[in-house]
């Protein structure tokens, strides 16, 4: 099978500890949904600096990635499927699904 990997981009905090933990729960009940298809579930990232290209750094994201799942479905469609279940949506946020490449070492 495949891997697929979806990026969470952007997405509206909860506004309260309780909502927040609603959601989480949504999430945590989604990826238990999809058993061993969740190759690498919950990868979340945090303190991103960017280096730009005349190699200075500064602090934050050029863009508003927050994570990523990694995923196995048979094509990209049943990998979209896949995502479009996903709970972050429902906060606002937007997936992106690429297609794992495998590099040969």
């Amino acid at each position: 099978m495949t891997e697929y990997v979806m990026v969470y981009i952007g997405g509206n905090q909860p506004s309260t500890p309780e909502e927040g933990k609603q959601h989480f729960e949504k999430y945590q009940a989604w990826l238990a949904s999809l058993g061993e298809a969740a190759v690498s579930p919950m990868n979340p990232l945090k303190n991103t600096s960017t280096i730009n290209s005349n190699g200075t750094v500064t602090t934050g994201s050029k863009t508003t990635m927050s994570g990523y799942t990694i995923v196995e479905a048979q094509s990209m469609e049943a990998a979209l499927e896949i995502a479009k279940a996903c709970p972050f949506l429902d906060i606002g946020g937007t997936l992106e699904v690429s297609e794992r490449v495998q590099m040969g070492s």
